[in-house]
């Protein structure tokens, strides 16, 4: 063989392979986008949250698509999870092994660990993950992650559903700290715009891995997960 067609197949390797990649980045992504959830989780769900109706737990459900997106468009890097209720729905996803484990290797190839809600706190690794996070649900929205004019769905949930001890967010304080703002319940309300500004935290790199267990994949289905 010559040279020259020598070069032509490693070419031609090379687009195939990086349209292979590019067809498993858009099933994997459909897959997050239309994956049924198990039966039973928003019941489970509802019993924690009295006050939630079943369209809002198809809106905390979007919203943790949201988060699932923001993990496999990062780079499967670490992402820290910015909201309560979507970290509940969370749990109780995982509590049905199985589908998780499912859901898991299609979407991602691996097992994404659980990690707890969190906000900025200054020079955390959960602090880049948040970033992270936050840049990828607002370009899944076609939000200006650094002038952000509305939140992305993830980042409004706590606040629209009135979750108790959840985590307020506006997208901009107007100058005013996050530490000087209060919601109606008391509680801090963070700014989106916070994401974009080198003051508002450390800046470091969350693990690679997916962020740590917390035992969400123990065995069995919780009880709840064989009827919805």
């Amino acid at each position: 063989m010559t040279p020259l067609f020598i070069a032509a197949i490693v070419v031609l390797a090379l687009i195939c392979a990086r349209q292979w990649r590019r067809q498993q980045a858009l099933s994997r992504e459909s897959h997050i986008r239309s994956f049924p959830l198990p039966h039973g989780v928003f019941e489970k769900l509802r019993k924690r949250h009295p006050q939630l109706t079943q369209k809002d737990c198809q809106l905390v459900a979007q919203g943790l698509r949201q988060f699932f997106l923001a993990y496999l468009k990062g780079g499967k890097r670490y992402v820290a999870m910015p909201s309560q209720i979507a970290d509940d729905l969370w749990h109780e996803f995982i509590l049905c092994t199985k589908n998780y484990q499912t859901f898991c290797d299609k979407a991602f190839g691996g097992f994404l660990h659980h990690t707890p809600a969190v906000a900025l706190r200054g020079s955390t690794p959960d602090d880049e993950g948040l970033r992270r996070c936050w840049r990828q649900a607002c370009r899944d929205e076609n939000i200006n992650p650094q002038r952000p004019a509305r939140l992305p769905l993830l980042f409004a949930l706590d606040g629209k559903l009135g979750i108790v001890d959840g985590f307020r967010y506006v997208p901009d304080c107007s100058g005013v700290r996050r530490e000087d703002k209060r919601s109606d319940s008391g509680g801090a309300v963070h700014c989106g715009s916070d994401f974009s500004s080198t003051d508002a935290d450390g800046g470091s790199d969350g693990p690679d891995d997916g962020g740590s267990t917390d035992g969400g994949d123990g065995g069995g289905c919780g009880g709840g997960c064989g009827g919805d």
